[in-house]
């Protein structure tokens, strides 16, 4: 008869640490043990699974290829058991909870900080852990259960084990340094701009890959001058004359750079949506259900403001 395995909560929050930093050393460091403490749990890890999870190269370590699966599955599994430590803390009283929220560069500036300004009034104990991520790196963190509410835009559809919440729909504009020959201009034809230089994006983000699809339509590909991941960084450049931008109008809500001026785009009419994302496959927690339905209820009231 086949004898069961028996794994224990600290063997797999050591493998987690060692696989995560590499180094035996680094990780005893961090989880505040003795070395030896987290080598020997490691040691009985393997011996109880019966595979070896590390390849050893002195004080370094990398993972096997079966290592690398059992990292995956550890991890949403530690998620699941802090999941499940977060809603026995927050069942008797949710308005004092955690939430984590996943978000991208775009949402930094203005739709972040406004909403949980907005829901800290109601809710002033309510505690939040934000993680920044691209959009691709949003979509990963919801399926590991890294966070459970993820505000993206666009809102992606049709995902496995993703949900999808439009909260509103917003243009995207060009932001032109003040010099440039169509700076006074009310609109503008994307077309217009097949000479320009491009400040964006790097290659596989988002917004960088619907701005190229839009050129693409209409026969050219954008001459990209600088490449930049900070949405602040990429508006500086503008400001200095450096090139220009195509870029989501929130992003410019109280904080246009100087020396800069926005033309909307009528022709092609380019907008995207802007959400929320949760799992499918597990439930919010307590506080994080008060937060998902606050912010539709905020963004509701927002748009019949505006209108």
């Amino acid at each position: 008869m086949k004898r069961g395995i028996y794994l224990e909560f600290r063997q797999i929050k050591y493998f987690i640490e060692v696989a995560r930093r590499e180094h035996v050393t680094d990780a005893a460091q961090a989880l505040h043990v003795a070395q030896s403490a987290v080598s020997r749990q490691i040691f009985k890890l393997e011996s109880e699974l019966g595979v070896d999870l590390f390849i050893r190269k002195g004080r370094n370590v990398k993972l096997t290829s079966i290592g690398k699966i059992f990292l995956d599955h550890m991890e949403k599994a530690l998620n699941v058991i802090e999941d499940a430590k977060q809603v026995v803390k927050e069942y008797t009283d949710p308005k004092r909870g955690t939430i984590h929220v996943g978000f991208s560069s775009s949402l930094a500036t203005y739709i972040l900080p406004t909403a949980i300004s907005a829901f800290r009034k109601e809710y002033p104990d309510v505690n939040f852990e934000l993680n920044q991520r691209s959009y691709y790196g949003l979509k990963d963190a919801i399926h590991k259960g890294d966070v459970n509410i993820a505000l993206i835009a666009p809102v992606p559809t049709n995902e496995e084990k993703t949900d999808g919440t439009i909260l509103f729909t917003e243009r995207i504009v060009a932001l032109l340094p003040i010099g440039h020959p169509y700076a006074q201009e009310k609109t503008l034809n994307l077309n217009q701009l097949r000479d320009d230089t491009f400040v964006l994006f790097p290659q596989g983000f988002v917004l960088r890959d619907m701005i190229e699809k839009d050129c693409q339509h209409l026969g050219f590909k954008p001459k990209v001058s600088f490449e930049g991941e900070d949405i602040d960084a990429i508006k500086g450049l503008v400001s200095a004359g450096l090139g220009i931008t195509i870029i989501p109008e929130i992003t410019l809500v109280d904080n246009l750079p100087r020396s800069t001026v926005v033309v909307p785009l009528i022709e092609p009419n380019i907008t995207r949506t802007v959400g929320m994302i949760v799992p499918t496959d597990r439930q919010l927690l307590p506080t994080e259900e008060l937060f998902f339905n606050f912010l539709q209820d905020f963004f509701k009231r927002l748009e019949k403001f505006q209108r």
